[in-house]
């Protein structure tokens, strides 16, 4: 309900209405927001309950990018070095997934491709050998964050449509086409091909190099979405 905007970024999330609303009791309302509270998706209010946290503003998303540019390449340098027939297997196999979801054709593919994204840069933290690294990037849920602010720019998408307007529903299609669009391989899997063919291969520079485009690529892509989000109203 909060990946897709049924509970709005900042909205107070009730335990008593979602435990009516969802037809359970109070204490697998309570579990769920107990975890969605370590993911980052809803903060506890003293003596009022929980609330759907914010998208992250333009300085967060800059620092998040910081922070994946500064470990990411390197995972991706020493799992080209330490990788193992199994870790190289899981990333073949994951690629394989994503050629699935091309093969779909559906209408919207991006939230498969969004877990796609997940897995193949955890697999590839968890190849560098480094648990540290790998936990700090599972962490992140970065791609969690992406996906709320593509769901975002929906919302923004479907307002427009009703008033009549479309220039910036246009702008979202745009920007996200290209990077995950069905029918044809993304720019994002055809990155992901390279990343992983550099790891198999055990080039280290490749590798730490392609990562590091790869992630400088999609800061630029989601940075309009995100600057235009954060000046609505």
């Amino acid at each position: 309900m909060i990946l897709d905007h049924e509970i709005s970024p900042g909205e107070h999330v009730g335990i008593d209405e979602l435990s009516r609303d969802l037809s359970v009791s109070q204490t697998p309302v309570r579990e769920a927001l107990a975890r969605l509270e370590a993911d980052g998706l809803v903060t506890k209010i003293p003596l009022r309950g929980y609330e759907a946290t914010d998208l992250l503003s333009v300085q967060q998303f800059d620092e998040l990018f910081q922070f994946r540019a500064l470990i990411e390449p390197w995972a991706a340098s020493e799992a080209s070095r330490r990788s193992t027939r199994r870790d190289i297997e899981a990333l073949r196999g994951e690629l394989e997934r994503a050629e699935h979801i091309e093969r779909t054709r559906s209408s919207s593919t991006y939230p498969e491709f969004t877990e796609h994204d997940t897995r193949l840069h955890a697999l590839v933290a968890h190849a560098s050998g480094n648990s540290f690294v790998e936990e700090a990037f599972i962490r992140t849920h970065c791609h969690m964050h992406l996906f709320r602010v593509y769901r975002a720019t929906l919302t923004i998408e479907e307002n427009e449509e009703r008033e009549g307007s479309d220039a910036e529903g246009e702008f979202v299609r745009s920007m996200f086409a290209e990077y995950y669009q069905s029918g044809k391989r993304p720019l994002a899997v055809s990155e992901h091909v390279e990343i992983v063919n550099a790891i198999a291969g055990g080039a280290a520079d490749s590798a730490r190099e392609l990562m590091l485009h790869h992630i400088e690529s999609s800061r630029q892509r989601f940075i309009p979405a995100v600057e235009a989000l954060n000046t609505k109203p």
